[in-house]
């Protein structure tokens, strides 16, 4: 291990050498979730018509009382908002999954969804399926979503191996940028060839909460559930691959199972996120370090943190996103990007880019 490289773990836990003590902030998670729900119920009040917050309680707690009591409320709420918010947590615990996996596979912390391809990726599938097959539906074109996803991030791994010194944090965000802006450039192409997906695909380029129903978060929750659950049993085995992939092996854990095993969560969490919410960037980058800062390397602690932090900061951009622009609104991916992009510029300036 180089000098560069960060101080290892423990395949149970941070140890001393990372500079963490191997605490269990159960404190500090009841607080993140506390602040998560707040942010739920802000979400659920704020929009065009401004609804006070004891009456949006009331009305989740009584919806017959409140549909007799004011119809209209009860329709914004129940109807719109409510189906937006716990959209919104789905796709923040998706993006936040899929960025904490990727950087703790690849130790690497430029890793996430929207830099290495990956969102591209089912972007271009997406845009495939219903220009080239004329699908609409979700649960249509997911699974092209899917395919691209993966094959995005099986090319930006092996093109961030070629050369000298094989896979390094920043020539694999490098060819996850191409491979990106490659992978943009074939989506441009084709919907400016096809009026009715340009006409899609504008809004949901985006990245946007609004829209979807129950009925479309309930095609969407079996995928993302499989992948939360392989994400989280990834969990032991990603604090052993902190410390190499020849240790880790010698730990009995079997290397090439482990990343297949990530890649599938991957592909699962973020191929689903982009298919319903659009390519928004940045949450699973920025969402696992602000978790790190918390946990340390532990992912048994990282990755219920990032479960909760990644859908506030989604919420908090999408309550931005419709408070600046009243009675318009922007999209929660250009939110996020500001967001992100000052972190992201941090992490690149940074003198030690160590890997994870």
């Amino acid at each position: 291990m180089t000098t560069d490289q960060a101080a290892p773990v423990s395949p149970t836990g941070p140890t001393r050498a990372t500079g963490h003590r191997p605490t269990r902030p159960v404190g500090l998670f009841l607080v993140a979730t506390t602040v998560l729900i707040v942010l739920s119920l802000l979400s659920v009040a704020v929009g065009s018509r401004q609804i006070p917050l004891d009456q949006v309680v009331q009305t989740l707690l009584d919806r017959a009382a409140a549909r007799a009591a004011d119809p209209q409320v009860e329709a914004i709420v129940w109807g719109v908002r409510l189906p937006r918010t716990v959209l919104g947590l789905l796709v923040g615990i998706a993006l936040g999954l899929s960025g904490a996996l990727m950087q703790g596979l690849t130790r690497n912390p430029l890793a996430d969804p929207g830099l290495l391809g990956v969102s591209a990726g089912a972007a271009l599938g997406i845009v495939v399926a219903i220009a080239w097959f004329g699908i609409a539906t979700l649960y249509g074109y997911i699974w092209f979503a899917f395919v691209g996803a993966l094959l995005a991030s099986v090319v930006v791994y092996l093109l961030g191996g070629l050369g000298r010194g094989g896979s390094t944090p920043v020539k694999v965000a490098l060819a996850g940028v191409a491979i990106t802006f490659l992978l943009n450039s074939l989506t441009s192409a084709i919907v400016l060839r096809d009026p009715d997906a340009l006409n899609r695909y504008r809004f949901w380029a985006a990245g946007s909460l609004s829209g979807p129903d129950f009925g479309t978060i309930g095609q969407l929750l079996p995928f993302l559930a499989v992948g939360t659950v392989l994400a989280l049993a990834a969990a032991p085995a990603l604090n052993s691959l902190a410390l190499g992939d020849d240790v880790a092996t010698a730990l009995g854990r079997r290397v090439g199972l482990v990343r297949l095993q990530g890649t599938l969560a991957v592909t699962l969490l973020a191929g689903s996120a982009v298919a319903v919410a659009g390519p928004v960037v940045f949450v699973g980058l920025v969402v696992p370090h602000l978790a790190r800062l918390i946990t340390g390397p532990n992912h048994r602690w990282l990755l219920p943190f990032t479960m909760v932090l990644a859908p506030s900061l989604l919420l908090l951009a999408d309550i931005v996103g419709r408070v600046v622009a009243r009675p318009s609104e922007v999209g929660v991916g250009i939110i996020a990007a500001f967001i992100g992009g000052p972190f992201f510029i941090m992490l690149v300036r940074r003198r030690r880019l160590a890997e994870l």
